[in-house]
């Protein structure tokens, strides 16, 4: 009886989850629209719905009836899974990302003990989708998108884990909640050494969501959008949902490990979480349209030769903070 209980409640928390996702995507892509807009001096969507609310909800319906045409000469099974390895990872990260409460409810699907260890793993398995649509569309363009990608993502997997563990150590836990309580009395972003780890975690999680000024692997201008060029309908939507839905996660769990999480006076738990968590992605939004695109080899140079060695140091650090 408890086995089905603990299987209904865990088909209603994903549920809830997969509800959150699409949501929160939507709106993601609306307010994206805006704030480019505002930037440029335009007014961005404005026709459907309340200053074109509605936009994103029209553009769903668009992708859901567009035509899914599978190119001559792909690799089907490779082309076919890459759409699923992009999205799925992402929200498997949801298991243990700590939304504080509401109502008394814990908004945390599992409070996993090695929820750092857990998030490292998922996230690094999204460059598989990616590079998976580049070998598998039979066209040269997505393939060097692709593995512009797998070396992009790789390399500045490294600096980001740096700051996550330096992380985990101030608070000496590996659990995401226990993180959040560790920051009761002050959050980290506040101390000298964990406010450089919240600017390489910043930085480098741009770069792993492919975001301007790192989109390398989609360059437009080079690669005719790159590595999802030769997909349409809703296996192209796929990827946009999972790039949204990686901007989501990587603004939360800088929120989580160096903001203080939910922690935060008079307003409900939640509400502190997505107000942070959404501040955090409209900087990453304002950053996108100010910032020109790098080129591939100041990229590469830039997360080997500066982000890494900064975070290694600031690690060592930590450490001799830690050991005082």
């Amino acid at each position: 009886m408890v086995s089905i209980l603990t299987f209904i409640v865990m088909l209603v928390a994903g549920a809830v989850v997969l509800g959150f996702i699409s949501v929160s995507a939507m709106f993601l892509i609306w307010w994206e629209r805006k704030v480019s807009a505002h930037i440029q001096t335009r007014y961005g969507p404005m026709r459907v719905g309340w200053h074109g609310i509605l936009q994103s909800l029209a553009d769903v319906i668009k992708l859901l009836l567009k035509e899914n045409i599978t190119p001559e000469g792909v690799d089907k099974p490779v082309w076919w899974l890459a759409p699923f390895f992009a999205v799925v990872p992402s929200v498997m990260v949801f298991v243990c990302i700590p939304f504080g409460s509401l109502f008394g409810i814990n908004l945390i699907a599992r409070d996993l003990n090695i929820g750092i260890l857990y998030i490292m793993a998922l996230t690094s398995i999204c460059v598989l989708g990616i590079f998976m649509a580049g070998w598998g569309s039979n066209n040269k363009y997505s393939l060097l998108g692709g593995m512009r990608s797998a070396a992009q993502i790789v390399s500045y997997e490294v600096p980001l884990i740096i700051s996550m563990v330096t992380a985990a150590m101030f608070a000496g836990t590996l659990s995401m909640q226990k993180i959040v309580e560790a920051q009761k009395n002050m959050w980290f972003v506040f101390q000298p050494n964990m406010a450089l780890a919240f600017i390489i975690f910043v930085i480098s999680a741009t770069a792993e969501i492919n975001r301007t000024p790192f989109d390398i692997p989609e360059a437009e201008s080079e690669l005719v959008a790159g590595f999802h060029t030769e997909y349409s309908g809703m296996k192209f939507a796929m990827f946009f949902l999972g790039e949204y839905t990686n901007l989501f996660i990587v603004s939360a769990l800088a929120a989580t490990l160096f903001l203080g999480g939910w922690q935060g006076p008079f307003l409900p738990p939640v509400l502190w979480f997505l107000i942070k968590t959404y501040g955090i992605i409209t900087v990453l939004m304002w950053v996108r349209w100010t910032f020109p695109r790098v080129r591939v080899d100041q990229l590469m140079s830039f997360a080997w030769k500066v982000l890494t060695p900064i975070a290694l140091a600031n690690l060592v650090v930590a450490g001799w903070i830690l050991l005082r």
